[in-house]
C-alpha cells in the first residue's frame, strides 16, 4: 500500500523544486552541444549511463549495498520504463518532426496529468479546485512564454501524441515512485536503481541500432557535454527528485515540468548572451501566480483578509 505523507510545500521544497528546474534545464545546453556530433538515442544511453556508473560509485564509496530483493528491482524496471525509456525515447521520436518550442508547451502539460493520475491511484492526493486552477495558470504561462506560434503549423498529429504520451509517463512515473518510501531505500540507491535499469534497457537497444563507428571523430566538448548532462541534469537531478517526491507528493514534483522552460530561458540570458523578451516577463509571472495557486497559502490569507472585512 502507497504511504500516506504531508504535501505542504514549504519554503525548503519549493527551493529544492527551482534547484532541479535549473538542473533539468541546464540539460538543454549539454543536449545542444551533443546533438551536433551524436544521435539522440546515443545522448540518452551514454546520459542514463554514466549516470547509472556514477551514482553507484557514490553509492559504493558511502557504504551502500545494492538491494537483494527482487521486487526492489522490479520496481526499479518500472520506474525506469515509465520515468526514462518511454518518455525519453517519446520525446526523442517527436523531436524529430515538430518544433522544440510547441514539444515544451506538450511537455509543460506534465502537472495536468499528474493531476488527473495521482487523484485516480492515490487517495491523499485528490485535486483541490485551488490546485487545478494553479496548474492551468501555469500551463497558460508556458504557452505565453515560449510564443503561440508555437502552436501554429502543420505539425505531424503522432509527434504530438508521443509528447503528451511522454508527459503521460511521467505522470505515472511519479505515482509509481510513491511506493519506494514504504520499501526504505535511500536516495542515492532509488536513483542508482531507476537510471540502471534504464540502462539495461536502452543499451541493447542503441547497440543494435547505432554503429560504434559514430564515436571515432567525436570531440573533447561533446564528451564534456555528455559529461554534464549525465552527472548534473541526471545523477544530482534525480536524487533531488526522489527527495522531493518523498517530502512533497507525486502531484508536486511534477511542477518541474513548468519551472524548467523559466530555468532555460534565464541560463540562456545569463550564459547564451540571449535577450529577455517583455513576453518571457508575462509568462513567468502568469506561472509564479499558478505556482502560488497551487501552494495555497498566500491564497488562503488573502481568502481570510476578504472574510474579515
Amino acid at each position: 500500500m502507497t504511504p500516506q505523507i504531508k504535501h505542504q510545500m514549504t519554503s525548503t521544497v519549493w527551493g529544492m523544486l527551482i534547484l532541479l528546474s535549473i538542473l533539468w534545464g541546464g540539460s538543454f545546453f549539454f543536449v545542444g552541444v551533443a546533438v551536433n556530433e551524436l544521435p539522440p538515442l546515443i545522448i540518452v544511453t551514454l546520459r542514463v549511463s554514466l549516470a547509472a556508473l556514477t551514482l553507484w560509485v557514490i553509492a559504493l564509496l558511502t557504504g551502500h549495498r545494492p538491494p537483494k530483493d527482487y521486487r526492489v528491482w522490479a520496481a526499479f524496471l518500472g520506474m525506469g520504463l515509465l520515468n526514462n525509456v518511454i518518455p525519453f525515447l517519446l520525446i526523442v521520436w517527436g523531436q524529430t518532426q515538430i518544433a522544440s518550442g510547441l514539444a515544451s508547451i506538450l511537455n509543460a502539460a506534465t502537472p495536468i496529468f499528474g493531476v488527473v493520475v495521482a487523484g485516480l491511484f492515490l487517495p491523499d492526493e485528490k485535486p483541490t479546485s485551488l490546485k487545478v486552477l494553479g496548474v492551468v495558470i501555469g500551463f497558460i504561462g508556458v504557452v505565453t512564454m515560449i510564443g503561440l506560434p508555437a502552436l501554429g503549423g502543420e505539425s505531424p498529429l503522432l509527434a504530438q501524441l508521443a509528447i503528451l504520451g511522454a508527459s503521460t509517463s511521467y505522470a505515472f512515473a511519479s505515482v509509481h515512485g510513491r511506493r519506494f518510501k514504504a520499501m526504505k531505500i535511500s536516495l542515492i540507491m532509488l536513483a542508482a536503481g531507476q537510471v540502471t535499469a534504464s540502462s539495461l534497457v536502452l543499451l541493447p537497444i542503441a547497440l543494435v541500432v547505432e554503429s560504434p563507428s559514430l564515436f571515432a571523430n567525436v570531440s573533447l566538448h561533446t564528451w564534456l557535454a555528455i559529461l554534464g548532462l549525465a552527472v548534473v541534469s541526471t545523477a544530482l537531478a534525480y536524487m533531488l527528485y526522489f527527495k522531493i517526491l518523498e517530502l512533497a507528493g507525486a502531484t508536486n514534483v511534477l511542477l518541474v515540468t513548468l519551472l524548467v522552460p523559466v530555468s532555460a530561458i534565464l541560463l540562456g540570458v545569463v550564459f547564451l548572451d540571449e535577450s529577455l523578451q517583455p513576453i518571457h516577463l508575462i509568462g513567468m509571472a502568469l506561472i509564479a501566480l499558478g505556482l502560488s495557486a497551487i501552494d495555497g497559502r498566500l491564497w488562503q490569507k488573502l481568502r481570510n483578509r476578504a472574510r474579515a472585512n
